[in-house]
């Protein structure tokens, strides 16, 4: 898959698992898994990008006597979401023009 694709595609994917409450790297990824695999890495690279694009915010809070940071989705993040799910209706007709020989040949 293009670099580019999945990096978008992923970034959305973090900002829909934090939509509905703050939430922390490891129940990010857990949530995550049953629909995509992220490594710790990848996904706190992805929060940093997020954060400097002001997608989302973070607080630090102690969780059993160790710090613990929190991601919450701002404005801008929820309208990522809005337009990433416009933008997939044109993803989907390209998807469907690429692969229509292949329905034909079936």
């Amino acid at each position: 898959m293009d670099i580019q694709l999945k990096r978008g595609l992923l970034d959305v994917c973090v900002l829909a698992a934090i939509k509905g409450e703050d939430s922390y790297g490891y129940k990010i990824i857990k949530d995550m898994k049953p629909y995509i695999e992220i490594s710790e890495s990848t996904l706190y690279t992805i929060l940093k990008r997020l954060e400097t694009a002001e997608m989302l915010t973070v607080r630090t809070a102690e969780h059993n006597g160790r710090l613990r940071k929190y991601y919450h989705i701002t404005q801008a993040g929820l309208d990522r979401i809005e337009e990433f799910k416009r933008e997939w209706n044109e993803v989907m007709s390209i998807y469907r023009f690429v692969t229509k020989e292949d329905e034909q040949n079936e």
